[in-house]
């Protein structure tokens, strides 16, 4: 199976949606609650597309293209969380969405952990999967700044390839057709420059001062669940454990034999966990 062949079998849309100055690349598939994706850094849709299948036989799944990245427009300057929030509270806005559930991947659940704590009125549950923001390891941070900015300097399918296995815990995951999308989207005109004004927030002094801080931890009123992994590149999983318990209704668990994408790697057991969280009353019946 692969990646479009998966979605094969799902009713879907994908359309364009313009949220400000942002032409923002939406899919959408299912009915019920919203259920928002959101992926991480230099990512696009594509990281949830196995994914939406089984989510959506439980809920309206929404999974878009942050701005800068994907088929989003290109950003022409430097995008902080705050810049995230104000386009995720214009796309929910645009869609007619009220109160959502959240899940969203490195880059992601940073930007759903501060949305939520900014705008608890809009947020039901929210799963954050590898989050970042906790953290500011100058190794990793360099790491990701230097194959994100090579990839997109030249997307090669090896240096493309390069950036993909840096999340996986098994290079071997990094499928010929994953490699394909995204050396597409990075091979767009301005993606370069782009990618430049995303990396941003590798630099330390911009990272502090969009760091999720305790206080804005305490401050999250939904239900959430913070998913960790056996063999994360970004940190250890007693940092995901951490997080879960600065979150006053926060849970924690750990994904065994998967990397940064655990919703690619371990796609079954990511997919059920997410639905039994998102709907308790579910797994109760």
């Amino acid at each position: 199976m692969t990646l479009w062949t998966d979605l094969a079998a799902t009713s879907f849309t994908v359309r364009t949606v313009e949220v400000g100055e942002w032409s923002t690349r939406v899919l959408e598939a299912g009915t019920g609650t919203p259920l928002v994706l959101m992926h991480g850094t230099g990512g696009h849709l594509e990281a949830f597309a196995r994914n939406v299948p089984a989510l959506a036989e439980r809920f309206r799944v929404i999974a878009y293209d942050f701005p800068g990245h994907g088929r989003t427009t290109p950003a022409t300057r430097d995008l902080e969380i705050a810049d995230y929030e104000a386009h995720l509270l214009g796309l929910l806005d645009a869609l007619g969405l009220g109160r959502v559930h959240l899940s969203g991947e490195s880059l992601g659940g940073w930007v759903a952990a501060s949305f939520a704590a900014a705008h608890p009125e809009r947020v039901d549950r929210m799963v954050l999967n590898t989050p970042g923001g906790s953290m500011a390891t100058p190794q990793v941070m360099d790491r990701i700044r230097t194959l994100s900015q090579a990839a997109a300097d030249d997307p090669s399918p090896e240096r493309i390839r390069a950036r993909l296995e840096w999340l996986m815990a098994d290079p071997a995951s990094v499928t010929d057709e994953l490699v394909e999308v995204r050396r597409a989207i990075y091979a767009r005109p301005g993606f370069a420059r782009s990618m430049r004004h995303l990396l941003c927030l590798q630099d330390p002094e911009v990272r502090r001062r969009n760091m999720l801080t305790p206080e804005v931890l305490a401050g999250i009123k939904a239900p959430t669940l913070v998913i960790w992994t056996s063999h994360d590149p970004s940190g250890p999983a007693g940092a995901g454990a951490e997080m879960a318990d600065r979150i006053p209704r926060g849970e924690f668990r750990l994904i065994e034999d998967a990397g940064h994408w655990p919703q690619w790697e371990q796609r079954e057991e990511f997919d059920r966990t997410v639905r039994d969280f998102l709907t308790p009353e579910a797994t109760r019946a």
